[in-house]
């Protein structure tokens, strides 16, 4: 897995504010949002947090890793001065910066990229009894659109919007957590789920290997438009033979998910994060 350095001037400019060893009343204590502890910005949280502990007598900052809902409560999260730092999908980072979409009446100015972390396909898993082969197949179906406040459900309104669909067009429009979704399918009381994540993900490996689900392409016109239209989305791939009884490539189109914080975190902590992870990239893989 590739690793993006996004370090910008809040991050360079800390760089001279880190020196010496910090005293036990020094200590500053920081959380980090990430989302449900099945998915991927749980575990990554937590490798962050373990690095950044590793040196806790040098630096004086010890950190905590959070399960939360996800991308858009980690920003709001960070906004409201709750948590320190929030694993969060490119999009959504976008939209809170620039005070769109989601965040039209709740911009977000101070938000600040720390790093990117991974990409994150949008990824659409349907039982294989369902007879879907395609995201236009959704309608009739029952869907499981994503918890309230992730990232993943709000990517997946916008492509409804994309395609001219709304909850209506579902014949049970569900919003069970990452970590409840693959019992839901297998139990068949879901036709499909979506996840925005990165891979392989626990979650879609329990599907994968409890029950007869396929991966299936997110293509066509609409999606064309939405990537040829925004930044922060591209066209993505997940690889064939990934997950059990699907040998074949799945293309979609997908977010990056970047490490955030605010511009009102002091910059040596931010420094301090930045540095131990890109210091330790192979441990921290």
């Amino acid at each position: 897995m590739k690793f993006q350095k996004i370090v910008g001037g809040v991050i360079a400019a800390a760089a001279i504010a880190v020196t010496g060893a910090a005293s036990a009343q020094d200590q500053q204590f920081i959380s980090i949002g990430t989302g449900g502890v099945t998915g991927v910005y749980y575990p990554t949280g937590g490798a962050i947090c373990r690095l950044v502990n590793k040196q806790r007598k040098e630096t004086g900052i010890r950190c905590a890793v959070e399960s939360t809902g996800g991308s858009v409560y980690n920003i709001n999260t960070i906004k409201a001065g709750e948590l320190e730092f929030g694993v969060a999908q490119s999009d959504w980072q976008y939209h809170a910066f620039h005070g769109t979409s989601k965040f039209a009446d709740n911009p977000f100015p101070e938000i600040r990229a720390v790093f990117s972390i991974h990409p994150e396909p949008f990824t659409l898993i349907a039982r294989a009894d369902s007879g879907i082969t395609s995201f236009e197949d959704l309608k009739g179906k029952r869907v499981n659109v994503g918890n309230p406040g992730s990232g993943q459900r709000a990517t997946m309104e916008v492509v409804m919007d994309a395609f001219g669909m709304t909850m209506d067009d579902f014949a049970l429009a569900t919003e069970y957590k990452g970590s409840e979704m693959a019992k839901q399918i297998c139990d068949d009381n879901i036709d499909a789920m979506i996840y925005t994540i990165g891979h392989p993900a626990a979650a879609i490996k329990e599907a994968t290997t409890t029950c007869d689900v396929k991966l299936i392409d997110v293509t066509g016109p609409a999606i064309d438009t939405l990537v040829a239209d925004n930044p922060y989305y591209r066209v993505a791939t997940i690889p064939g033979g990934m997950y059990a009884g699907n040998p074949d490539d799945i293309t979609t189109f997908g977010v990056g998910a970047t490490l955030v914080t605010s511009a009102n975190v002091p910059e040596d902590v931010v420094y301090v994060v930045a540095k131990t992870v890109m210091e330790n990239l192979d441990d921290f893989r």
